[in-house]
């Protein structure tokens, strides 16, 4: 039994190809099945290989770069303010140790961003297209 503040579970949905005969079931479509998960680097052209890279070896479907952005922080205990780039890929809940690893491998920062945030609702059909892309 769930609350007003709980989500109802979703089961199993099989895939748009339902209508077709081809159904292909694919992850609960409750929170947390899909994510975006967000890093950044310090030039466009890295953003970009981190992008690509992800995208090539299917741990996200999508990547998207925006930037420069400001990142204000502390780092040895000094105060710092640096141009980045942000990189948010699309994923499953599936994928995602395989994306961190492959991040945090590709990355050249000694302790990058990677935060993945839940999607709690999406367009079915684009979250159908996030899980058929990011089938190893």
């Amino acid at each position: 039994m769930t609350t007003a503040d709980e989500p109802t579970p979703t089961p199993v949905r099989a895939s748009a190809d339902e209508a077709t005969g081809n159904a292909r079931p694919h992850a609960p479509a409750g929170p947390g099945a899909w994510l975006t998960v967000l890093t950044t680097t310090d030039a466009a052209e890295k953003a970009g290989l981190l992008a690509d890279g992800a995208v090539e070896h299917r741990l996200a479907a999508c990547a998207q770069i925006n930037g420069p952005v400001t990142s204000v922080y502390h780092w040895d205990g000094v105060l710092e303010r640096s141009a980045e780039w942000q990189v948010l890929f699309k994923t499953s809940r599936d994928r995602y140790p395989a994306l961190e690893s492959w991040l945090t491998e590709a990355h050249d920062y000694d302790n990058p961003e990677i935060i993945a945030t839940p999607v709690v609702h999406g367009s079915a059909a684009y979250l159908d297209w996030v899980t058929r892309e990011t089938r190893p």
